[in-house]
């Protein structure tokens, strides 16, 4: 899903530009104070040279191996959370 995104929050002057890669990676591409059409030229070569070059992201082993844990809690019903929303493992 590659896309340009530009934002510019209210009150602010200038104009930030993300890129999104095919793999769902957000970059920064950075800020301008204006959009002139050969700002957006400049913006538009950029991304396509992201997207030319993007390498598909490492799996991260140890956050899919704390996932599955935390499925494996759900579904043998050790984890539950107390009133106050904080997590509880059952052990304590």
């Amino acid at each position: 899903m590659k896309k340009i995104n530009i934002s510019k929050y209210k009150g602010n002057t200038h104009y930030s530009v993300h890129i999104t890669d095919s793999y769902g990676t957000e970059h920064h591409l950075g800020l301008y104070k204006s959009l002139s059409p050969e700002v957006l030229s400049e913006i538009e070569a950029d991304a396509e040279m992201l997207w030319a070059n993007e390498v598909k992201p490492k799996e991260d082993l140890m956050a899919s191996a704390i996932a599955n844990m935390i499925e494996l809690e759900k579904k043998s019903g050790l984890r539950f959370t107390d009133s106050r929303g904080n997590h509880r493992d059952g052990l304590d």
